[in-house]
């Protein structure tokens, strides 16, 4: 018989730009606490963790999930797996957790993202000769063929063109994030969200600013032209965070304490993972949710809110066209436009953010997140409360 996952606690650090109040900390040591969080808002012992996932994307190697696994002090025993699907990794490390529960091979899986672009190691392609020098670079080729990789903010102004999405346009959504962002932190912080870090008390996104349709204008454009071009205001900021969720299948609930009965379940209804074209990653989500809602048998205005990726502005507005969301439903507190992305944290922010806010819906209501990554990945899951 199939397992049933349910999310019994998200957590996850604020979001901070990259150089800002976590410039000193590696991944790992934002994520540890963040798992340390997770079980102690479960109630659940060190020794029931069966496995711990976590995307990350800049750090090429070294398995910084197994080592935020023993800072956390979880036991020597439990594995640890460090996942990269770039963009896509700490929804992707999510939907993989809920596959081991479904599967029965786990009952309780910590799962999410971390990343620290502040101290993301500095990449080099080691010399093939003796008279080469080391050639630096700043990211990994996404595709083998350069024609299908281009640079992605470049993609995200062509997308742009072929659209016919303003400049303006793309500014509005941005001052939209912004604002939403903001009304949020007006809020006393939600200490059963955020995990407050002692090396950096941050206790909220820091990004957020009181962003203009008239200053986002002025901002240089990155790519494209001065009608539809990409500026550094509809781009997310370079991040530092880590967000995870606690996994576990339904029956573990009944082995814990009293107080566990008590918890704000979600359900993990189910998640798509799908490919794309790699030089159109931008639209690969739209197939991955549309491939979800024909699953669950649902339309957009049946989930009480979408957790959309904004990488770019324009990404998310050519998916929320294309699928008809409401408006009134997406990224209710803020998107990454407002808040930065933390590359293989991000997925994994979104999982944490859309289970806070299923706990202030009825129960029953549901929600999705996606993000999409480069290489032409989209990824999407759907919660229930």
């Amino acid at each position: 018989m199939t397992a049933h996952p349910l999310i019994l606690a998200a957590r996850r650090t604020a979001v901070a730009p990259r150089g800002g109040a976590f410039r000193a900390l590696q991944a790992d040591e934002l994520a540890a606490p963040v798992i340390e969080a997770l079980l102690a808002d479960a109630g659940v012992d060190r020794q029931a963790v069966d496995h711990v996932i976590f995307g990350n994307a800049l750090y090429g190697g070294g398995n910084p999930a197994r080592l935020a696994a023993l800072r956390a002090g979880l036991p020597d025993r439990v594995p640890a797996l460090t996942l990269d699907t770039q963009c896509c990794s700490g929804l992707d490390a999510i939907l993989m957790a809920s596959h081991l529960v479904r599967s029965g091979a786990a009952r309780c899986v910590i799962a999410g993202g971390m990343e620290s672009y502040s101290r993301a190691p500095i990449r080099m392609h080691r010399p093939t000769t003796r008279d080469e020098k080391p050639a630096p670079y700043d990211r990994p080729a996404f595709a083998p063929f350069p024609e299908r990789d281009p640079d992605l903010t470049a993609a995200a102004a062509s997308l742009a063109a072929e659209l016919e999405i303003s400049r303006q346009d793309q500014a509005d959504y941005a001052v939209c994030s912004h604002a939403k962002a903001i009304s949020a932190t007006k809020q006393a912080p939600d200490l059963t969200e955020f995990v407050i870090l002692p090396e950096a008390p941050l206790e909220r996104d820091a990004f957020a600013r009181p962003l203009t349709q008239a200053t986002a204008l002025r901002a240089p454009v990155l790519a494209g032209d001065r009608g539809s071009g990409v500026s550094a205001a509809t781009v997310a900021v370079e991040a530092d965070a880590a967000a995870a969720v606690l996994v576990v299948e339904e029956g573990f609930v009944q082995g814990l304490a009293p107080s566990a009965s008590r918890l704000a379940r979600t359900s993990i209804l189910d998640g798509v993972s799908r490919g794309g074209p790699p030089e159109d990653a931008a639209r690969v989500p739209i197939d991955a949710m549309r491939t979800l809602l024909t699953r669950l048998g649902k339309r957009p205005e049946d989930f009480a809110g979408l957790e959309l990726m904004e990488a770019y502005a324009v990404q998310a507005m050519a998916t929320v066209a294309a699928l008809g969301w409401p408006e009134d439903r997406i990224n209710r507190s803020g998107g990454a436009l407002g808040r930065g992305h933390p590359i293989g944290a991000s997925g994994a922010i979104l999982a944490v953010r859309l289970f806070h806010e299923l706990q202030r819906e009825v129960e029953g209501a549901t929600g999705l997140c996606s993000i999409a990554a480069a290489g032409g990945l989209g990824t999407a899951l759907a919660l229930s409360r």
